[in-house]
């Protein structure tokens, strides 16, 4: 079973190409935490290389940039090519079957430009800091309506 599900954020923005046959691909770079600490006591981090196909390539492009929070799943895979001076090099990287947005770039303090989306994200929510919702404090069926009294004699079973 070759299977891969990895967190991390983008090292750089990603680069959309389109094929001979105008199918979308982008690549980045995902920088993705180690679980423990080396002899000085600093969490490193692995670089992995990440490829996304088709209409999701088209969205990464499109809604992330360098610091952008993702989950990825997809699986391993190992290629090779003959470099100019005809070296044969191998390349692993790891195609993306989800790429997960978990934050916006626009919610990234690494985001690369700081510049503001003309598109808005799921995760954008205009001006404001936080979304709106009810405050944990206070009755969240408050505005529901009048209420309703059920009792377990009621119940059909």
């Amino acid at each position: 079973m070759n299977k891969v599900f990895l967190i991390g954020r983008l090292t750089r923005d990603p680069e959309l190409r389109y094929t001979g046959n105008n199918t979308p691909v982008a690549t980045f770079s995902l920088a993705v935490n180690r679980n423990f600490s080396n002899q000085q006591g600093e969490r490193e981090a692995d670089f992995i290389n990440i490829v996304v196909w088709r209409k999701q390539a088209e969205n990464v492009k499109n809604y992330l940039s360098q610091g952008s929070q993702v989950a990825i799943d997809g699986r391993i895979q190992t290629r090779s090519y003959d470099d100019k001076d005809g070296q044969k090099r191998y390349v692993t990287e790891v195609v993306a079957d989800n790429v997960e947005f978990l934050g916006s770039k626009n919610s990234s303090n690494n985001s690369s430009n700081g510049s503001h989306n003309e598109e808005p994200t799921p995760y954008d929510f205009g001006d404001e800091k936080e979304p709106k919702g009810t405050d944990v404090d206070s009755n969240p069926f408050a505005d529901f309506g009048s209420s309703i009294e059920i009792s377990d004699d009621e119940l059909p079973f």
